[in-house]
């Protein structure tokens, strides 16, 4: 069961649990894109079982007239057994579902794999992908060259992984003049559809104006439990989705979501006190 200070973040452990946040973002006018916690399967038997369970989501959703996609990280639907099993796996999803499949990207060993199998079903499956692109990485330009051409969207994010010098921009500053600049080229060349992940006001602000210049359309994604205030406001202007993760592998992810932000790390704090 998940205990009160970790619900903020976590949808909840079932289906059923993940539907009925659906709804109630609807009712806000807010999308939803659902992620089941898990990462680095090496037994066939789990990956199954979470595609399963994907499928089962899916199903719930359509039957009770809710739409909302679905995103998957590529170690926990087959990319540790190997790249066929990752496409295998997208190809499943896409076919057996009604909604769009994002995938999420992992640390920088992963990229090459993902995008490759990505930009397959893309091709294969035109408006049916989404594909994460990580802001701090200094190979993000050139894979949004190779991605804006096809029917997919992309969703940029700054990157939450302690990536090495080598592949990544370190600073903090560094990464946001990326984010910015990375984002125009989107804004300026992609057309499959743009998802600013991201919570930084300075980012939302930058994408509306990007929006103006360009003409072209995009939607903000955040996450479940991190500024629910804004999205609900920013719903008058532009299409809001929120990430919102479920199942029973919550703990790491709630304790991941205290250390990034200041603010979470005073919500937890005064829900342990009960203030």
């Amino acid at each position: 069961m998940i205990p009160p200070i970790a619900r903020r973040f976590v949808a909840g452990e079932s289906v059923p649990a993940v539907v009925d946040h659906v709804r109630t973002l609807s009712e806000d006018d807010i999308g939803a894109i659902c992620n089941l916690l898990g990462e680095h399967h090496t037994d066939p038997t789990t990956v199954d079982a979470d595609i399963a369970t994907y499928q089962e989501l899916a199903a719930a959703l359509a039957a009770a007239g809710l739409d909302a996609g679905l995103s998957v990280k590529p170690s926990q639907v087959g990319l540790e057994l190997g790249r066929d099993r990752l496409a295998a796996a997208i190809e499943t999803l896409v076919t057996t579902t009604e909604t769009t499949i994002w995938v999420d990207m992992e640390d920088h060993t992963t990229t090459d794999d993902t995008l490759d199998v990505v930009i397959a079903a893309m091709r294969a499956h035109p408006d049916r992908l989404g594909v994460c692109i990580q802001a701090n990485l200094h190979r993000s330009e050139a894979d949004i060259h190779r991605l804006a051409p096809l029917p997919g969207k992309v969703r940029l994010v700054k990157g939450a992984y302690d990536e090495p010098h080598t592949v990544a921009i370190r600073s903090k500053a560094a990464v946001d003049a990326q984010y910015r600049s990375l984002l125009e080229l989107l804004f300026r060349e992609a057309d499959g559809g743009i998802a600013v992940g991201s919570h930084d006001p300075a980012m939302i602000d930058h994408a509306a104006a990007l929006a103006d210049r360009y003409g072209t359309p995009y939607e903000v994604q955040m996450l479940t439990g991190v500024r629910e205030d804004a999205q609900r406001s920013l719903t008058g202007s532009v299409p809001v989705v929120q990430y919102v993760p479920f199942g029973d592998r919550w703990l790491s992810y709630f304790y991941r979501r205290i250390r990034e932000r200041k603010e979470n790390a005073v919500f937890a704090a005064r829900a342990i006190i009960g203030r």
